[in-house]
């Protein structure tokens, strides 16, 4: 009773509800002594906070805004959080790690990798999904003559990684007419070969390669999002361990409501202290990257689109993961029969948490 009193009290006192907060801690019946005690942080004395980690699954930079921001102007702290960033990037293993118990959260990339991790017994499950679209897609020269992702047919050589190969694309041969293996080139991370031939395509993230490319080449290439043809995954997921999610409700709810607010701070506030932390934890990130990556969040609704737009950044809904899971099971990605009801749960978001901070 007294870790619910706690809970509900720094929830309500984040927001600013002192009286509130005390006629809640009195509709608990703690008793006399136990409500002194819990309202004694009403009036100064101030309730430990509880220490938890978060593991990106990348190098620090504007698509984590959100977390740096929640943690720089100290709205995780208002909401009874010391949390500490673990930076991912090619030598981490963030995700490892929340299977050992040394982090608590991990950024999980899309809904592909909680299929598999059902189909494997990983007891692992997404509370939150912070993008409502992912945001890889494949690039095109603007003078190609592509309109349109399925255009991308015609192109005779596509640069994409492995992972985009098994998923992504075996759902666009199985959508879009025309496309074939044959096309498949090894993505490197370097534009070179895609911007040495105007006819070939490569994947992106619409937050950075688009920038990078419009550096060097001068000219900004077509971009066409998977997920505004249909590829209808969350991504950038807030993924807990099953056990630590039922133990600890309160902390996952603190976690989660303190990372929208701080996602819509970073998005519509001041938001510089939140980007010298991340050019600290990654200091090749530049300002005008941060911002070119802002922009195309917002301007491709990564965050704000679909059931967020009225319900909040990192609203989840059943029938959004089942529609993806059926389509996956259709291109012959995942196995068809799987409980995916086991790998999320739709109890910590879609409350509208921090929508009155925009502007």
């Amino acid at each position: 009773m007294k870790g619910e009193a706690n809970a509900a009290l720094w929830r309500l006192q984040a927001k600013g509800k002192r009286m509130k907060a005390l006629k809640y801690l009195r509709s608990l019946a703690l008793g006399a002594a136990g409500f002194a005690l819990a309202a004694s942080a009403l009036t100064g004395e101030a309730l430990a906070l509880d220490k938890v980690s978060f593991g990106t699954n990348w190098l620090a930079e504007a698509e984590h805004g959100g977390f740096y921001q929640a943690v720089a102007d100290g709205t995780y702290k208002k909401y009874g959080l010391d949390v500490t960033i673990v930076q991912g990037g090619p030598q981490a293993a963030n995700q490892a790690l929340l299977m050992a118990d040394k982090i608590q959260f991990y950024m999980q990339g899309n809904l592909i990798g909680d299929f598999s991790a059902v189909e494997q017994g990983v007891p692992v499950m997404e509370v939150a999904a912070v993008f409502q679209k992912d945001p890889q897609g494949f690039l095109a020269h603007p003078d190609a003559g592509a309109t349109s992702l399925g255009d991308l047919s015609k192109a005779p050589v596509i640069y994409m990684g492995k992972e985009v190969y098994a998923n992504a694309f075996q759902w666009i041969k199985a959508n879009f007419k025309g496309f074939k293996d044959e096309q498949y080139r090894p993505y490197t991370f370097s534009p070179a070969p895609f911007l040495a031939n105007k006819d070939s395509a490569q994947q992106a993230y619409v937050t950075s390669e688009p920038y990078e490319i419009e550096k060097q080449a001068g000219w900004k290439p077509k971009v066409f999002l998977f997920a505004d043809a249909g590829f209808s995954t969350y991504s950038e997921m807030i993924e807990a361990k099953v056990d630590y999610v039922a133990k600890n409700p309160d902390i996952v709810q603190r976690f989660v409501d303190a990372t929208t607010v701080g996602w819509y701070n970073y998005l519509y506030g001041d938001n510089k202290a939140a980007n010298d932390l991340i050019k600290k934890d990654n200091p090749d990130m530049t300002d005008g990257q941060i911002a070119y990556s802002i922009k195309a969040m917002k301007d491709s609704g990564l965050l704000e689109s679909g059931d967020a737009l009225t319900k909040g950044i990192g609203c989840m809904t059943d029938a959004r993961v089942k529609d993806f899971y059926g389509k996956m099971v259709k291109a012959g990605v995942v196995k068809a029969d799987l409980d995916v009801s086991k790998i999320y749960t739709t109890r910590f978001v879609c409350k509208g948490v921090g929508m009155d901070i925009k502007k």
